[in-house]
């Protein structure tokens, strides 16, 4: 009778045992899992296109390194960043990045002329395409010399907008506007981010005002069509001596770059390091003038994914800019 009381009790532990424990897994496998999912679930997947629309996105969803308390959106870049938007060719993966996005944010205006295969490819019915440069007061160029294309469209609008911080103010809040849209429940984040970097850009906007006042009127030269947008804010001009970087320059494009820099008594000549080569340096050496940069930004190193890399490269611009006219300024 004792033997069998004892059997019994024992079973009764074990059963109990066993039962507390599946219920401790159980509830250990909801703590370990649940969040990991939620976060994931809440993370907006965004991709962008090239280095400027990178670094305004990634500023406006808090998608800085080491702060994940500002981050909203998870911020990926579709081309490499050795790689510009004139040279990109997409591949099979590229079109599946679109494919698991949730919003795909582009420069516009004819800057990303491949977006429209890789869209259409990717198969993305729910994907929500920012234009950034939707109501940005935009400059018409002529069709380039030597570029085929139809005659109805021999007008063109230049893209490179990002290079004016006043237009680069109205590109941030069309991303701002955007992604609110995309993602209503993160229009606090977003807002105040957005504000954030608009302060910057309204800084810098101030420092070039300030200091190419004394070069008002006068002419810069650069290797290719990028500078219309900047030149046209600061009350510069700028000239160029190819349309596209894949161009060969012509005997009237030298001619029309060697006459604005004999004008404008111009010490250097503003080259990129995007072309290939040294374009500038035979005409740098007739002229008996330096050759410098001023980088649009098209492509980059690593770190160029990051926000404030956008205001590194123009201040250094702005630096090489003042030295081309003569300044001997060295901030």
């Amino acid at each position: 009778m004792i033997n069998l009381k004892n059997g019994l009790q024992r079973s009764i532990h074990q059963l109990s045992v066993a039962v507390v424990s599946a219920i401790t897994f159980s509830l250990g496998s909801c703590t370990s899992n649940t969040p990991a999912t939620n976060s994931a679930s809440k993370q907006l997947q965004v991709v962008t296109t090239f280095i400027p629309i990178t670094d305004f996105t990634k500023a406006v969803a808090g998608d800085y390194p080491g702060d994940r308390l500002r981050q909203r959106a998870q911020v990926t870049q579709l081309l490499p960043t050795n790689v510009g938007p004139h040279d990109f060719q997409a591949k099979p993966e590229d079109a599946e990045k679109l494919a698991k996005a949730d919003v795909l944010i582009e420069n516009g205006l004819g800057m990303e002329e491949f977006l429209d295969d890789l869209v259409k490819n990717a198969g993305n019915a729910n994907l929500k395409i920012i234009d950034s440069s939707k109501g940005v007061q935009t400059i018409s160029t002529a069709a380039f010399e030597g570029k085929k294309q139809d005659q109805a469209k021999q007008i063109e609008l230049n893209p490179h907008i990002w290079l004016d911080p006043k237009r680069a103010i109205h590109q941030v809040e069309n991303i701002r506007d955007g992604l609110i849209a995309a993602d209503p429940t993160g229009k606090e984040v977003y807002t105040a981010n957005a504000a954030a970097y608009i302060a910057k850009l309204q800084q810098l906007d101030r420092e070039f005002t300030q200091k190419l006042q004394p070069f008002a009127g006068k002419t810069f030269v650069t290797y290719h069509d990028f500078a219309p947008y900047f030149a046209q804010s600061y009350h510069l001009k700028a000239q160029f001596l190819v349309g596209i970087p894949e161009e060969n320059a012509s005997p009237a494009d030298v001619k029309r770059v060697i006459d604005s820099a004999n004008n404008s008594k111009l010490k250097t000549l503003l080259t990129e390091p995007q072309a290939a080569g040294n374009p500038f340096s035979a005409l740098a050496k007739d002229l008996h003038v330096q050759v410098g940069n001023f980088d649009p930004m098209e492509t980059a190193s690593a770190e160029g994914v990051q926000p404030d890399y956008y205001f590194t490269v123009m201040r250094q611009n702005l630096t090489n800019l003042e030295t081309a006219f003569g300044s001997k300024s060295t901030h």
